[in-house]
């Protein structure tokens, strides 16, 4: 198996695991909750270490911002090996009372955006793996929440393409849909997981609300998170990570 052009990895580099952030800096908070952690390679948005946690052997492997970016990457991971991919992202909330630091656990993606049409109708359903989605749900009702840990919430989100174009109709018809956030990579991630027979999840922090009219959500840094959702993050890398010793 040759090199990949853009992860620059290959078959034995990495393990059967992934979590897939969108932003390179959050690969190392990840790689922060666990032991062990080695840098595999680093090339534009993307950035891959091997970690260890609880036991289980894993990946982090940053996709960028959108679907684009992060179809490279499932394609790419798929082809050296990886077979479970969970995205570990933040998110703008669509309902009203879904506040700055919840959680999201994606039952679904709507496919606003332009990459997964390349590949299939849009007719067929972006959804996760049926074990990673328990996993994610188990692992989250587990969690110490704390006095301000932030609810999790489980439903359908959208992923979008259009991050400047998202209008008011746009979100108010999403709002109307019972939508619960809009992201940026989920419905590729869960639809080209499906097409290469690899398992897929995504949970995701609320980092403002589109309806309550607080700040837009995407996979910017950490350090420009809203404080509520920075202290979030890392419980939804707890979350992901132990998941992952389920999976």
């Amino acid at each position: 198996m040759p090199t990949q052009p853009h992860l620059l990895v290959e078959e034995g580099d990495v393990a059967d695991l992934a979590l897939v952030p969108g932003d390179p800096g959050r690969v190392d908070r990840i790689a922060g909750h666990c032991e062990g952690a080695e840098t595999v390679a680093e090339n534009r948005e993307y950035k891959l270490v091997n970690a260890s946690y609880g036991g289980r052997e894993l990946t982090i492997c940053s996709t960028g911002i959108g679907s684009p970016s992060a179809a490279i990457a499932v394609e790419e991971l798929a082809a050296v090996g990886v077979e479970t991919v969970v995205r570990v992202g933040t998110t703008g909330a669509l309902q009203a009372g879904i506040e700055i630091g919840d959680m999201i656990v994606a039952t679904g993606a709507a496919k606003d955006e332009g990459t997964t049409r390349r590949y299939e109708a849009v007719e067929y359903p972006a959804v996760p793996d049926y074990e990673v989605l328990s996993a994610l749900v188990d692992a989250a009702e587990g969690a110490e929440a704390g006095d301000d840990g932030g609810r999790v919430h489980l439903g359908p989100v959208a992923t979008d393409d259009a991050y400047y174009a998202e209008t008011d109709e746009y979100v108010a018809d999403w709002e109307a849909a019972g939508l619960l956030a809009v992201e940026m990579e989920a419905a590729a991630i869960f639809a080209l997981a499906r097409r290469k027979g690899l398992r897929a999840g995504a949970i995701c922090t609320v980092d403002g609300n589109l309806v309550e009219g607080t700040q837009k959500g995407t996979d910017v840094e950490d350090d420009e998170l809203p404080e509520k959702a920075k202290d979030n993050v890392a419980r939804a890398i707890d979350i992901a990570l132990e998941a992952a010793t389920e999976l």
